[in-house]
């Protein structure tokens, strides 16, 4: 079985893609070393010390949820902004939401719109994105 962003997309919606990713990255320890076998006389005391480390499979799921968060949550974008323009905010507030520019705020919006609307929601959303802010 191959784990893939795509076929966990399909899977999880955002919220339980981003669980699950949350749980697994807590649950590992974060070691770098190769996994070893320690030869303790007390074998359950050696479990209670011994920290979790994901295994192959998880670790790839992880990688995985991690790309499908990403692109779920770029892809919202669009949505989030076009909700503030009608709202009636300036290019000036979602850049600030967004760490950006208002010049990237606005490109970035134009480029979601290209690559996620057809051809009437897309000169929809066009007026409603006005000029480019700074000119």
């Amino acid at each position: 079985m191959s784990i893939t962003p795509e076929g966990l997309a399909a899977e999880f919606s955002l919220p339980t893609a981003a669980t699950r990713l949350d749980f697994l990255s807590r649950r590992d320890n974060g070691d770098t070393a190769l996994n070893t076998v320690r030869d303790d006389d007390d074998h359950w005391a050696a479990l209670k010390a011994t920290d979790t480390q994901l295994d192959v499979h998880e670790s790839l799921e992880l990688l995985a949820l991690g790309e499908v968060v990403a692109r779920k949550a770029h892809d919202s974008r669009l949505v989030g902004i076009r909700a503030a323009l009608r709202g009636g905010a300036g290019w000036d507030q979602i850049a600030t939401a967004l760490g950006v520019t208002p010049e990237q705020a606005w490109e970035t919006f134009l480029a979601s719109i290209d690559d996620q609307l057809g051809t009437e929601a897309a000169a929809a959303a066009r007026e409603l994105a006005g000029a480019r802010p700074g000119r």
